[in-house]
């Protein structure tokens, strides 16, 4: 029996691209998305089925998943791709932009998961893979409330490995770099009423782009291709990154002491 994997944030992107490699490589696709009536290739595709879902929806997660078990039987792997970035001054923030940026990248992520431990647990079997970045390992400035949720994310993934690993269940972490999709062009940027911060944050752009501008970028079908090596190489491990840049940033904090990784960071 083909292997079912359950992809949230499948419309566009690094979703997009996981459901179609995972779909080439045989399996049954769950893919869902807030309007899946506006979805116009996943669909011609055999043995994918779209589900409408919002991730801040409690009831749309609960029919999303029980629509998916009912027509391929079974949930193997659990892939939480749904989230966008929120930048910015923190300072000038609404209370409501973050709410949104916890209500999707964090409380989201947890409720689909909620959902498909009961399944899993009674399979006695499955993955759940969280899509974190590397901003998830090291924060930089005007990027608080994003690198914060993401920071959530790793910490949860982690307690809940400890958490679930006795009843068969693996947890990941997927932790890409820049990835050439729309997750940029999706970026909700924080208006700044505050006039101090307006030189470092004009010069925040600029700086963080030089510091990579020389490495090589994943694309999503590279991160694809690492969600697909974690949902089945069957090793205990978490953590898996992908993109040079990411390497970098992430070296930078763990090899460094923490003295010198906060120099590094500002210069």
């Amino acid at each position: 029996m083909k292997n079912t994997v359950f992809i949230t944030g499948a419309s566009s992107g690094l979703g997009k691209a996981t459901a179609k490699l995972f779909q080439q490589n045989g399996w049954n696709i769950i893919a869902a998305m807030r309007a899946p009536e506006n979805e116009t290739e996943l669909y011609l595709l055999e043995n994918v089925l779209l589900v409408q879902l919002d991730v801040t929806n409690p009831l749309q997660i609960k029919e999303a998943i029980a629509k998916g078990t009912e027509k391929f039987g079974s949930l193997d792997v659990l892939i939480n791709s749904a989230g966008y970035g929120l930048m910015g001054v923190f300072e000038s923030s609404s209370p409501e932009q973050i709410q949104k940026q916890f209500d999707v990248n964090v409380f989201g992520l947890m409720n689909v998961t909620k959902a498909v431990l009961p399944i899993m647990r009674a399979q006695k079997k499955g993955t759940i893979i969280n899509i974190s970045s590397f901003g998830g390992v090291t924060a930089g400035p005007f990027a608080s409330l994003y690198n914060s949720s993401k920071f959530a994310v790793e910490g949860f993934s982690e307690a809940l490995h400890f958490e679930v690993s006795v009843f068969g269940i693996n947890v990941k972490i997927v932790e890409p770099g820049s990835i050439a999709t729309n997750f940029r062009n999706s970026l909700e940027m924080i208006k700044n009423e505050i006039e101090d911060y307006n030189v470092a944050l004009s010069a925040f752009i600029p700086k963080f782009t030089k510091r990579t501008e020389h490495l090589p970028k994943a694309n999503a079908e590279q991160v694809a291709e690492t969600i697909l090596v974690a949902a089945t190489d069957q090793f205990s491990k978490l953590r898996y990154v992908i993109g040079e840049d990411a390497h970098l940033y992430i070296d930078l904090k763990n090899k460094n002491s923490e003295e010198d990784f906060l120099r590094l960071m500002l210069e």
